[in-house]
């Protein structure tokens, strides 16, 4: 477990100056936004007043303050504003936010912005510069487009939970919501090319992300194996349609996982567990063969691996450089050795929480390690330093407050 220091010191971060405006709830957006902002950016949260990001207020178990665990883990080293954008006096606020920002993110349903007058041909004329990321669960064109889309159906109907699971078993989805974070992730991909090319150009464009499409992208090999072969893919449970074996083995305590993906791997594989004749078997000669023999393949090996427990098979295949590892729970992974090495935890100073927990961060940058500059932020509590920064105050702060800008 790592305590990062707010404010610590290192070299600029790499979007240092670059200001982001997350106009974004739940979870594809904010975390979308977070990665920019733990490179440096500045992201101004611009929330509805009284209920802010819906996350604030999501999850079944309470905090010392308002805000949930989710939303802690979401929106680090951001800045919160409160705008109601349906009203003309919230809007002006947000135009003047538009006039100096490079990136702006959004995920309401493809039609709200152009409704609200927030859209990006609306935004461009106020700044051209502008790269307008837009996340939905199925884009902003064809059919599905007006349909509201979470992860759960983006899994669905991407394919990906036709693949997941086990092949008598019913429907599952992924453990972790692999279409809001995959598109979260192609988002960043977007919006930093985007921004990379605004610096020869001068000019921002839109980006078109949605959950369906991210989640689709990551069927690499069901894809090849559907279009090579016109087999549509079946659910395999942990096994894999490229190699075998490669998955999840019974031993005598549980499960562990192992691969042994190539000839060389199998044949060691079969010399160190005692089980020579497997590799001299016409059922397993080959990886092809291993593959159409998965089950049969599977139920032979676990004659052995059944007489072990899972961490002796683990410590006895690694020592033999055949890929084997425990299957963690959370807690198990956080605390492991290697874990708390990663610094996967980290633990971020909060106003009312003392102290909360953040996952760390996934990618490592030596020249210019990521930072915890700023705890997630309290609903509106940057209101008066952005405003300030505006050169918003007197006659017209009060003519906008009067005009229902910062309230429900």
């Amino acid at each position: 477990m790592t305590k990062t220091p707010i404010n610590a010191n290192s070299a600029p971060l790499p979007l240092a100056g670059v200001r982001v405006l997350d106009v974004s709830q739940v979870m594809a957006g904010p975390y979308c936004c977070m990665l920019l902002a733990d490179l440096g950016a500045d992201v101004i949260k611009v929330e509805p007043p009284g209920t802010g990001d819906q996350t604030r207020g999501a999850m079944s178990f309470k905090m010392k303050g308002s805000d949930s665990m989710g939303f802690l883990n979401m929106n680090r080293n951001k800045r919160s504003i409160t705008l109601n954008l349906k009203t003309d006096a919230g809007k002006k606020v947000f135009f003047e936010l538009v006039k100096t920002a490079d990136i702006l993110v959004e995920n309401y349903r493809p039609g709200v912005m152009k409704k609200l007058g927030i859209d990006y041909p609306s935004l461009q004329k106020i700044n051209p510069g502008l790269v307008y990321a837009s996340i939905s669960g199925f884009g902003q064109t064809g059919p599905w487009a007006d349909r509201p889309g979470f992860d759960l159906m983006a899994q669905a109907m991407s394919g990906v939970m036709s693949v997941t699971g086990y092949p008598d078993g019913p429907p599952v989805k992924a453990g972790v919501p692999v279409a809001d974070i995959g598109c979260a992730l192609f988002a960043v991909y977007g919006i930093l090319s985007a921004y990379i090319g605004k610096a020869k150009t001068g000019q921002g464009q839109f980006i078109d992300a949605s959950l369906f499409d991210s989640a689709l992208a990551f069927s690499i090999w069901d894809t090849a194996q559907y279009w090579g072969t016109g087999v549509e893919p079946e659910k395999l449970g942990t096994a894999n349609h490229m190699s075998a074996p490669y998955q999840a083995m019974k031993a005598s305590d549980g499960y562990f996982v192992m691969g042994a993906t190539n000839q060389k791997l199998w044949k060691l594989l079969c010399e160190k567990i005692g089980r020579i004749e497997l590799y001299e078997d016409d059922r397993f000669k080959t990886n092809p063969l291993r593959l159409a023999n998965r089950v049969e393949l599977a139920r032979e090996l676990e004659k052995t691996f059944v007489t072990k427990t899972s961490e002796e098979w683990v410590d006895l295949l690694l020592a033999e450089g055949i890929p084997a590892g425990p299957i963690n729970t959370y807690p198990q992974a956080f605390n492991s050795e290697h874990g708390r090495h990663r610094k996967m935890r980290m633990e971020i100073d909060h106003p009312i929480e003392g102290t909360v927990p953040n996952i760390g961060f996934a990618v490592k940058m030596m020249g210019t390690p990521q930072q915890i500059r700023k705890h997630p932020p309290l609903l509106g509590e940057h209101n008066a330093e952005l405003l300030k920064e505006l050169g918003i105050a007197g006659e017209e702060l009060k003519a906008l407050e009067e005009g229902g800008a910062f309230r429900a």
